[in-house]
């Protein structure tokens, strides 16, 4: 964020060892485009494989399925913040 401030609004080319200000290259990382959409208590959609580009990703999971994943997903969760053991196992692959 600092090289971004100095090369867009600062007008720097170099840092002050003289070492040129570069962007590092981005990626999309793992899990970004994956997203469960609540459509009311009983009905939700989960789209995965989503990316920066308009209609990317799949709609994979739909209806009272998608519901259920979402209330799973709510209650790990809510139980990895309260550092419970199982919400801890669940999201630690996720973090």
């Amino acid at each position: 964020l600092e090289k971004v401030d100095k090369i867009v609004f600062h007008g720097q080319k170099t840092d002050k060892f003289g070492n040129p200000l570069e962007m590092a290259t981005m990626h999309w990382p793992w899990g970004a485009g994956m997203f469960a959409t609540s459509l009311g208590p009983h009905d939700a959609c989960f789209v995965a494989g989503a990316n920066w580009q308009k209609n990317s990703g799949l709609m994979c999971v739909w209806g009272a399925p998608c519901a259920v994943q979402k209330e799973i997903i709510e209650a790990s969760k809510v139980n990895e913040c309260a550092y419970g053991l199982v919400g801890r196992l669940i999201w630690h692959f996720v973090h």
